[in-house]
């Protein structure tokens, strides 16, 4: 379970990636967010923003047109 949760259904990109680094930044080290996205282009989004980062993508599933990212601040 995540320590918080972002719904950023029906934003397209970029704002869920920029409401997911605002949420990060007002988290601790070692918290997780997820995120829930129905813009197709989250899933290449999520992982090079996490890539970049360095926060780590713990987990990604898509259910629905609904992709959900799991991530985990550093």
């Amino acid at each position: 379970m995540a320590d918080q949760v972002l719904d950023a259904k029906g934003l397209n990109c970029p704002l869920p990636i920029h409401k997911a680094k605002k949420a990060l930044n007002t988290m601790e080290g070692g918290k997780t967010l997820e995120v829930l996205s129905t813009d197709p282009g989250s899933v290449a989004d999520f992982s090079a923003f996490c890539s970049t980062t360095g926060n780590e993508m713990v987990e990604q599933n898509e259910d629905s047109g609904v992709g959900t990212y799991l991530i985990r601040n550093v």
